[in-house]
């Protein structure tokens, strides 16, 4: 049995973790930048085309801001094992976060991807990646919508935080979808169809098997 520890996310697990803890704080880690350099052929995207997701890369004057969660046990790593490293392309390292509310750093768990990573798309002009963002979908929803609520959080649980290349891309992608005709608007549902489901549900079983 695991001792209680903390993990650190910045993507899509400050809205949706998907697995038990036992608290959650919001702060920052210090030295990484947020970037859309990270290639997604399941959950946000697929072979043909991959959506875009979040990694972080190293820059002494940055900082990222998401959320720890307090978890207890294995059950969140093995989750996790096939969530951002078997599907995503992540690979695990620790880092020293600082909670927004003060007090004491803590020791947390994240997922991160490099440039070994078989999905590594890295950096591009912002408005290629928008590009890429608006017209990709994965079994998980829209790239679209990983997007939006990402930025959605920022400006709920770190209001004072200017997060440049994330705003840039959204304001870029909500252009290019007022540009769409009225038959493609439900993209913005950001809702995976059946057979998708159904695809996320097997590729999970034979990961997990």
């Amino acid at each position: 049995m695991y001792n209680e520890f903390w993990i650190f996310g910045y993507g899509s697990l400050c809205w949706s973790p998907n697995f038990e803890y036992l608290d959650r704080t919001v702060g920052c880690i210090k030295g990484f930048k947020r970037r859309f350099w990270q290639n997604n052929t399941v959950q946000r995207g697929t072979i043909d085309k991959p959506g875009r997701v979040v990694t972080l890369v190293e820059n002494d004057k940055a900082e990222t801001w998401g959320v720890a969660f307090k978890v207890k046990g294995d059950a969140a790593l093995k989750y996790l094992g096939v969530r951002e490293c078997l599907l995503g392309g992540y690979i695990t390292t620790t880092g020293e976060f600082h909670p927004k509310e003060g007090g004491s750093p803590l020791k947390v768990l994240v997922y991160v991807a490099t440039q070994k990573s078989q999905h590594w798309a890295g950096k591009a002009p912002t408005k290629d990646i928008a590009l890429q963002i608006a017209n990709a979908q994965g079994v998980n929803g829209h790239n679209v919508e990983y997007l939006l609520r990402l930025a959605e959080f920022m400006r709920t649980e770190a209001p004072e935080v200017r997060d440049r290349h994330l705003f840039e891309l959204e304001s870029i992608v909500v252009q290019l979808l007022g540009q769409y005709s009225e038959e493609n608007s439900h993209l913005m549902e950001c809702q995976g169809d059946k057979t998708l489901k159904e695809e996320r549900a097997y590729k999970i079983s034979c990961a997990a098997s």
